[in-house]
């Protein structure tokens, strides 16, 4: 390598590396002027960030052969899980589904003294029959969590809200009674 184009005051000496001498850019420097190159270039390809890579289509449309295809028969589940994703239905088909199996998800000694009130993104609520059920099954929420992420799927019930004993109110009508209201004393 030859260092006459270097000025004298720079030129390297016996063993002393060229690091020394000129001065390199940082590596981070580097990597994102090569990422901004490179998203320039996408962007005037018209490629956005997140774009799935476009496949190469055949010349001529294959209605048949070895491979399954779109015109093959489905089962009724691939079928019913495509309606159910296209229209949004899976909270609901999740809750109709927990309805139908609350005892066996719960056990039928916790069935009995908790009902179902409402499914709504991810929130389970349900009442209690009375303040010490309440309480404890407000204990035993981690347990049924784990229970509904094995019967219904990860992540369909991500919390549950535990109402207590619902009553008569008292604070309305002709023969109303001024006082505490409910004797309850849950939540």
């Amino acid at each position: 390598m030859s260092f006459e184009n270097f000025p004298p005051q720079r030129r390297p000496t016996e063993g002393q590396p060229l690091r020394d001498i000129v001065e390199l850019l940082p590596e981070r420097q580097v990597a994102a002027a090569a990422l901004n190159r490179a998203r320039e270039a996408a962007k005037a390809r018209g490629i956005r960030p997140g774009d799935a890579p476009r496949s190469k289509r055949p010349l001529e449309t294959q209605l048949s052969g070895a491979a399954a295809g779109g015109r093959d028969p489905q089962t009724l589940a691939t079928t019913l899980g495509g309606v159910i994703g296209q229209f949004g239905w899976g909270a609901g088909v999740t809750g109709g589904t927990m309805q139908a199996r609350w005892a066996q998800i719960l056990g039928e000694q916790v069935a009995e003294h908790a009902v179902y009130q409402s499914f709504e993104r991810g929130v389970l609520t349900m009442r209690a029959s009375s303040t010490a059920w309440a309480n404890n099954l407000k204990f035993s929420v981690p347990a049924m969590l784990r229970n509904f992420a094995e019967e219904l799927g990860e992540g369909q019930v991500t919390e549950i809200v535990v109402l207590g004993p619902g009553g008569p109110g008292f604070g309305r009508g002709p023969k109303r009674v001024q006082g505490r209201g409910e004797r309850d004393t849950f939540g």
